[in-house]
């Protein structure tokens, strides 16, 4: 018989809705049956979410995988490394950035070991992950340094069967128009589609967004569309890439309506996280794509304003979990 994916489980930063949102995630008999969850961080902060919650999820703690005895349980590894006194819920903190990272990089080295399939973080706090001392332009950088993984990867959002990546994501936006190169378009077109056929997409259909107003207008409002983006969409089509655009931002939504397409590619991240979360905010998932393992989380914050009120929705969470099995190969 088939064995369960085992898959690891982060409570996110102590100070959000992390833990309320695993609590939540883990009371669905669907997501406990699809795998063996061996939840990762703070036992303390876990109880915090659980009471948050207003749920009780049942598990067993254990010190290391091999303790692991029946795929039907819930497990929990204690770090013990952030009292709940240590913090206040939806403020900035240090030492929870600290406690964060220190547990991203306990999960992601028994991934490494092939103790775990794969994992799923809730929502952390980029600052607080920095001022914790994982000094990092973001979480998938983070990953790919303690990987060792110099290049090809780059970070992917799913809403429902609708993929998202982008050329340039958590830098400013005066430093984006320099990152807009050919190659640099070309590379991570290609990394769209080898991404989705990867998970089972079949000629993955792809539309780039352009990065000025109306696409440039001829080179009357930028010159990126003519000299950089469509000379890299035209080398992926003689590959047999099935890519189109470049395509005006402001309305390439509105093709879904009339053109459906399976991935967009946006040259800078609120381009395509705008439209992606008016969708649905609750579904959307973020996957850390090109590394050798899988890792997904819901594509939201931590949410400062709402944690502690027991009212956050935890459906991008389990979608991130689910899309994490599959990630996995199961």
């Amino acid at each position: 018989m088939k064995r369960k994916p085992l898959m690891g489980l982060t409570l996110g930063d102590a100070t959000g809705i992390g833990s309320e949102l695993v609590a939540k995630s883990l009371q669905s008999a669907d997501i406990r049956q699809m795998a063996t969850w061996v939840v990762v961080g703070d036992e303390l902060v876990f109880q915090q979410g659980q009471a948050i919650a207003g749920v009780s999820v049942p598990y067993q703690l254990i010190t290391n995988i091999e303790q692991i005895d029946d795929e039907d349980k819930v497990y929990f590894i204690d770090l013990k490394n952030l009292p709940t006194d240590a913090y206040s819920l939806g403020q900035l903190s240090l030492d929870s950035g600290k406690a964060t990272g220190e547990t991203l990089t306990f999960v992601l080295k028994l991934a490494q070991q092939k103790k775990l399939d794969g994992f799923v973080y809730a929502p952390i706090n980029k600052e607080a992950l920095h001022r914790g001392g994982f000094h990092f332009q973001d979480e998938l950088h983070f990953f790919a340094s303690l990987l060792d993984c110099k290049e090809g990867f780059s970070e992917i959002n799913v809403m429902g069967d609708l993929w998202f990546t982008r050329i340039t994501s958590h830098v400013p936006i005066k430093e984006v128009s320099s990152l807009i190169k050919k190659e640099r378009v070309a590379r991570i077109i290609r990394f769209a589609h080898d991404t989705l056929t990867g998970v089972g997409f079949d000629n993955p259909r792809i539309v780039v967004a352009a990065l000025n107003p109306h696409a440039g207008d001829g080179g009357l409002l930028g010159t990126e569309e003519i000299e950089e983006i469509r000379p890299a969409i035209a080398e992926a089509q003689k590959q047999g890439i099935n890519v189109d655009g470049p395509y005006p931002a402001d309305t390439i939504f509105l093709r879904l309506k009339t053109k459906p397409f399976d991935c967009l590619v946006s040259m800078y991240h609120d381009q395509a996280q705008t439209g992606m979360k008016l969708l649905g905010f609750n579904k959307g998932i973020t996957v850390s794509g090109g590394l050798p393992i899988a890792i997904a989380t819901p594509a939201h914050g931590t949410a400062f304003d709402i944690a502690g009120q027991g009212i956050a929705d935890s459906g991008a969470t389990e979608q991130a979990m689910k899309l994490s099995v599959k990630l996995a190969g199961f």
